[in-house]
């Protein structure tokens, strides 16, 4: 039996957990507690996920099995590819759920097997598929569960906003869940900013000197310019969700032909990863006050210090750059940017605005900047596709891109949040709990 019900178009928002950004491999794991539901039990949320490739370092395989309707797994544009499950134990499977973003696979099986990684047997063969919300009664049992797409319906790969394996687990019931749903191990919390203002001022490298930088889009605290202190932040507004997160970020802004282009909301993720597990435990929390300056804007040519990665939403098959990239109709150019997660533990900023932050080395902080703290991660997203020849920022090529942060989180909430989320390695949303 197939149930099809189509939905409109989405757009992908939100991003995955465990980000990151290009070069990163196929596959990703997902570690977590299986949730309790009537016959049959949902078993794969909160288990562990693999995937054959992924579109981007935001639509990663833990994507499809969060329970999140905003998060996905996307794989590369090419036929055969698979997402697979490891629900634990070997269990029988009675039912299965895909909710498909819209590139979706007209034909494709579900497979089971021992060991997952060879007597996969089918279960379930799909051709005709329509995309939308499939419910699937089937009839097998394994502890893994593999879908495989073998037809693509568009250009793009596959890609599911959840992966749902109903049945029965051989040792018994599911482990009962924790209050707020099964624990993503994911060290993870975000805010989300949209748009506020442009103004050519800079209160990190300009201070106290309207119209001494190029232009400049703001997100995030309302009040930023030139004149902007951590007074001045803390007694303003946020459009961040969460409203609680005064902080100011502010990145160069975009042209097409010379007509300034407002990014989608951008989505800032505070993160853990970089660095080895027993690090990400002793992650302090940013202080109050903190700039940090990312990226090169002066850079003449890509090099070391042009860190920002430009690429294409929905289109995988297009390999990142540190320069513009031409994206294919109907999808979107993408930026990302990691700050540096290491502080010198004294300095709330430096001459150049970077010497008191520094880059992991080998998994740990180096001795002269022995504080890890959070690492941030700005993605933002241009809509906008096509030939880049018209493409500038106000700072110049797109290896120029770069991101300014200034923290004005409320102390007690960084706090929060770096010991509930960070330190034991737990997926949080804006409001700073799984």
């Amino acid at each position: 039996m197939v149930t099809t019900i189509r939905r409109a178009p989405t757009r992908w928002r939100g991003l995955f957990a465990g980000l990151a950004i290009a070069g990163l491999t196929a596959s990703a794991l997902y570690v977590g507690t299986s949730t309790a539901a009537a016959a049959p039990d949902l078993l794969s949320q909160g288990a562990t996920a693999a995937a054959s490739s992924s579109e981007n370092g935001g639509t990663l395989a833990p994507a499809a099995v969060d329970g999140n309707g905003g998060t996905r797994w996307s794989s590369a544009a090419q036929d055969g590819q698979w997402l697979r499950v490891d629900l634990g134990s070997t269990s029988t499977i009675s039912q299965i759920t895909l909710n498909w973003e819209n590139a979706y696979a007209s034909s494709y099986r579900i497979q089971t097997s021992a060991n997952g990684a060879d007597g996969w047997t089918t279960i379930k063969t799909v051709t005709g598929g329509t995309g939308g919300n499939e419910t699937l009664a089937v009839s097998g049992s394994g502890r893994y569960v593999r879908i495989e797409g073998i037809t693509r319906a568009t250009q793009w790969g596959i890609s599911l906003w959840e992966f749902q394996v109903f049945g029965t687990r051989a040792g018994g019931p599911t482990t009962t869940p924790p209050p707020n749903g099964p624990i993503v191990r994911v060290a993870e919390f975000l805010a989300s900013c949209p748009f506020s203002h442009r103004l050519p001022d800079d209160p990190i490298v300009a201070p106290r000197l309207p119209g001494a930088s190029h232009m400049h889009a703001f997100f995030g605290n309302t009040s930023t310019n030139a004149n902007s202190d951590i007074n001045s932040l803390l007694a303003a507004n946020s459009n961040c969700s969460p409203a609680l997160d005064l902080s100011s970020y502010w990145i160069p802004d975009f042209y097409n032909n010379n007509q300034v282009v407002v990014p989608d909301p951008p989505t800032f993720y505070y993160l853990g990863e970089g660095v080895r597990d027993d690090v990400i435990a002793r992650i302090q929390p940013l202080p109050l006050g903190l700039r940090i300056v990312a990226g090169n804007s002066k850079a003449t040519a890509p090099d070391e210090t042009t860190i920002s990665r430009w690429s294409c939403l929905h289109a995988g098959q297009v390999n990142p750059s540190k320069n513009f990239v031409e994206c294919p109709a109907g999808t979107e150019l993408e930026s990302y940017l990691d700050f540096p997660q290491c502080w010198n533990g004294r300095d709330l900023d430096s001459a150049d605005h970077k010497s008191h932050m520094a880059y992991p080395v080998n998994g740990d902080c180096p001795s002269t900047h022995p504080v890890p703290v959070p690492k941030l991660r700005q993605v933002v997203r241009y809509p906008i596709s096509g030939n880049p020849a018209g493409f500038r920022l106000s700072s110049g090529a797109g290896f120029t891109m770069h991101g300014d942060f200034f923290n004005a989180w409320p102390e007690a909430e960084m706090l929060r949040r770096v010991r509930d989320c960070i330190n034991p390695i737990i997926k949080c949303g804006v409001d700073g709990r799984p």
